[in-house]
């Protein structure tokens, strides 16, 4: 897509060049992001699914607020207690702040973690409550397929902790807005990319 835009304007880059340019921007613009991002709703929705990589199974968790609003990511070879606590941990020392409530499906693991960690917390098990988080995997097995599968487990952390971030900014919750609030959020979203990027916009 960003060959193709590029070309549009005369501009001829490979595949490779993007590549690197994202892995040498990429996180950079995701942590920009991550600190103007308005304090999570308190709400916070947790899930795991499995990734292959390299012939090996491998988790992803990623936890989301009630609005869908991905707030972190974490790759890991386990789904045990102790991989289980690493995620919360991480969301509390940069969201400074624990949730009200806890949504998780019934993983026995998140419980124990769970009272270790955030010990006031609600917490709620139950597998119809937790779509926000299901949902959120979407786009990840969107570009799983596009990449055909990622290489490593160090690329699939860096590459989502970047794209989870950029796609909060640039694709806003589609069917909860009205066509005309949608353009209002994505020109709202365009400008804040131009921000981010240090890129100046035409008067």
């Amino acid at each position: 897509m960003v060959e193709e835009m590029l070309a549009f304007r005369c501009i001829e880059v490979g595949h490779e060049t993007i590549r690197q340019w994202a892995l040498k921007f990429g996180q950079e613009f995701a942590n920009i992001i991550r600190r103007r991002r308005p304090q999570p709703d308190d709400k916070w929705h947790m899930d795991e699914v499995v990734l292959k990589i390299a012939g090996k199974t491998n988790y992803l968790w990623r936890a989301v607020d009630q609005h869908g609003v991905v707030l972190d990511v974490l790759v890991q070879s386990r789904r045990d207690k102790k991989a289980t606590k690493r995620l919360p941990r991480k969301l509390l020392k940069r969201q400074c702040r624990a949730p009200r409530v806890m949504i998780t499906d019934k993983l026995d693991s998140y419980g124990a973690a769970k009272k270790e960690i955030m010990p006031g917390v609600e917490h709620r098990q139950h597998q119809g409550l937790n779509n926000h988080a299901e949902n959120s995997h979407q786009p990840t097995r969107r570009r799983e397929r596009q990449m055909k599968r990622f290489k490593s487990a160090k690329q699939a952390q860096r590459f989502l902790s970047a794209h989870d971030q950029v796609d909060n900014l640039l694709l806003p919750p589609r069917h909860r807005m009205t066509a005309t609030d949608y353009r209002t959020e994505r020109t709202r979203a365009f400008r804040a990319w131009h921000d981010v990027c240090g890129i100046e916009r035409a008067a």
